[in-house]
């Protein structure tokens, strides 16, 4: 068995009992580094968050309504169309979506940081809310 750490052939990594991973592949396939990909020019698929899940998305959606709208219709320039049409729906409401999820888990890890900020800045103080209650109050199990 050789050294996969070391060795950079596709065989060998492919061979190795650890995930070689699809970057590093892909890296061997085509050479060099593996760059971000811009799309349109502008959309760095890489580095923004939900681009590229819009995108092969919105994709897939064009292909299937695409092809589905030419088997019933048979019609090329429409099915053309609607597959545009699709693409550009389908990805902008993942894109949408995805954004407001995001932002939604970006506000309750907020949240949960500066609770637990609090937790630790008032524990043993007499702005503790567990040191208000009283000891009848409190439930012993």
């Amino acid at each position: 068995m050789t050294n996969c750490i070391f060795d950079c052939s596709l065989p060998s990594l492919l061979q190795c009992n650890k995930n070689p991973g699809f970057l590093r592949v892909f890296s061997l396939l085509f050479g060099g580094n593996v760059k971000s990909f811009k799309l349109f020019g502008f959309l760095d698929v890489k580095n923004i968050p939900c681009a590229r899940e819009s995108v092969l998305y919105g994709s897939l959606g064009a292909l299937v309504m695409g092809l589905g709208h030419f088997l019933a219709t048979s019609r090329v320039k429409r099915s053309c169309d609607v597959a545009v049409g699709s693409y550009i729906c389908t990805m902008l409401g993942y894109w949408f979506y995805c954004r407001y999820n995001l932002a939604q888990q970006r506000i309750r890890q907020r949240m949960l940081k500066d609770g637990m900020k609090n937790r630790i800045l008032f524990e043993g103080s007499y702005l503790d809310p567990e040191k208000k209650q009283s000891g009848s109050e409190r439930s012993d199990s």
